[in-house]
């Protein structure tokens, strides 16, 4: 016997559209709503497993306006499933509210496993530690990507980016850790799927005529990350106006490294 739940969050295809579970198929058939990002682009995906579900549009501008409706519909017996455009809501997609409003008042919500981009590609490449950190879209804003790169310097860093910007965004990476090694997966799944994982350099090169397609990136951990590591907190430090020699005794007392080495390292970096 299968439990039935009021709320249900259902992944669908991030490009090739027989990636999608005989259970996601059987829900969206079952429910009474679909509440989807963009009813064009769900209908697609319903015209063609033959599913007769009312789609309810339900996207970042207008979630907490649909709150209500969906908590109404619930209330009336009705059971509703959450998608997105492609892949599984509520990783950078929205769905937040409409799950925070559920669970804060009793409704049960079910979750099916299905296709996330950013999994898809750490299940594709090589990795020496499964430790990463997944930071959703990267911002646009150079300080801040700065920031994020060297604040996880020892871990690999996953990202979104668009393919407008992702060469600007690789550039910055390159200005700031020019060893950098990155994955880059576009089109995933698709006919024109291409994964490359090499230098920062050798992969804007190989794209210097510009990309298409969605893109997710993994920023490899640093092989010399303990140093990168002081590197980056001499930079915050120096950024909150400490001097050299206060920089060397600080960091000097906290990781048991030799004060001199670390007062050099903060000399060299402007």
């Amino acid at each position: 016997m299968v439990r039935e739940f009021d709320f249900y969050v259902v992944p669908t295809p991030i490009g090739n559209i027989q990636d999608i579970s005989i259970r996601a198929i059987e829900v969206l058939k079952a429910v009474d709503l679909i509440a989807c990002e963009d009813t064009r682009t769900t209908q697609k995906l319903l015209n063609h497993y033959d599913i007769k579900t009312k789609c309810i549009s339900y996207h970042k501008y207008n979630e907490r306006e649909r709150v209500n409706f969906f908590v109404s519909e619930l209330n009336s017996g009705k059971k509703i499933a959450l998608v997105s455009d492609a892949g599984t809501p509520m990783i950078c997609d929205p769905g937040n509210v409409i799950i925070k409003e559920l669970s804060e008042h009793g409704y049960s919500i079910t979750a099916l496993p299905g296709a996330c981009a950013f999994t898809t590609l750490l299940s594709r490449i090589p990795r020496e530690s499964e430790e990463f950190c997944f930071i959703g879209f990267i911002p646009r804003n150079e300080n801040q990507i700065k920031n994020l790169i060297n604040k996880y310097v020892d871990k690999n860093l996953v990202f979104y980016d668009s393919p407008e910007r992702i060469l600007k965004t690789l550039s910055i990476i390159k200005q700031n850790r020019t060893d950098a090694k990155i994955a880059l997966g576009r089109e995933l799944s698709k006919l024109f799927e291409e994964v490359t994982i090499d230098s920062v350099s050798n992969v804007l090169e190989h794209y210097k005529d510009g990309i298409k397609g969605e893109v997710v990136c993994m920023l490899y951990a640093s092989d010399n990350s303990e140093q990168a590591n002081i590197e980056n907190k001499i930079r915050l430090l120096k950024a909150k106006k400490y001097s050299d020699k206060d920089i060397s005794i600080i960091l000097s007392t906290l990781y048991e490294i030799n004060k001199n080495s670390i007062y050099q390292m903060s000399l060299d970096i402007n």
